[in-house]
């Protein structure tokens, strides 16, 4: 299902908790479609490598939000949009590899907390998503970033699912030591999922219209499908209004 010049070029918002398969379902989705591709979670781990990588006290918020501030000379965000090759760098360097590792994961859902790292990193994410033929994947696009997105999607999975597929990425990405055992991984993620579900800005929480979609038995194909079912479906219901 090609994307077509001649069709309006959409957002497609894909949110969920950690370990969903969000990644790895909306780059294809994106591939399909011909779209950009936004992983907004990689840009709070990059503003969290920024901080750590400056000695700066993640959990203080005030120190925080003063830190990332324009005015103070915060942090320049670049986000490559390429499905099949996604990244980011911050003021020039490129740290997708560094944003997995222990201790950023470790601080990124305190750091995604703060009011002014989410306004910042929101408006940037609404200026990519501004122009259409993309798909955003995170916590947060279809109730905060772009509510107005014509196709949304709530992806879940079994817990153990969730730990299993984030255990099996941690020995490959993380640079900080040994691989961690798929019970600490659940143990985090359900440590993240309650942080990233409380917090009082954004937080993980399903659109009212989002679609929900269960991974838990599914290829990424066949989530990918899905989602491709639903974007032409949309198309249809345009076309169909159209005089």
């Amino acid at each position: 299902m090609p994307h077509s010049s001649s069709r309006p070029a959409l957002v497609v918002a894909v949110d969920g908790p950690s370990g969903s398969g969000k990644s790895t379902t909306a780059r294809e989705v994106a591939r399909r479609l011909g779209y950009r591709y936004v992983d907004t979670g990689s840009m709070y781990r990059a503003i969290t490598w920024w901080l750590l990588d400056r000695g700066i006290d993640v959990t203080d918020r005030d120190v925080v939000a003063r830190a990332v501030g324009v005015e103070a000379g915060g942090p320049v965000l670049l986000v490559t949009t390429d499905p099949d090759a996604p990244g980011v760098a911050v003021d020039g360097i490129d740290v997708t590899a560094h944003i997995r590792d222990a201790n950023v994961t470790a601080a990124v859902s305190a750091v995604s907390a703060v009011p002014e790292v989410r306004a910042r990193l929101v408006t940037i994410q609404r200026s990519i998503a501004a122009d259409g033929g993309v798909v955003l994947e995170g916590r947060d696009i279809g109730t905060t970033v772009t509510p107005d997105a014509p196709v949304k999607v709530f992806l879940t999975a079994d817990a153990s699912v969730r730990a299993a597929r984030r255990s099996a990425e941690l020995p490959r990405n993380d640079h900080a030591g040994p691989a961690i055992s798929v019970e600490d991984t659940r143990a985090d993620l359900a440590r993240r999922d309650h942080l990233d579900s409380s917090r009082a800005v954004s937080p993980l929480s399903q659109a009212l219209d989002a679609v929900v979609i269960d991974s838990t038995g599914l290829s990424v194909d066949q989530v990918a499908e899905r989602i491709l079912v639903l974007v032409d479906a949309h198309r249809r219901a345009v076309e169909a209004e159209s005089p």
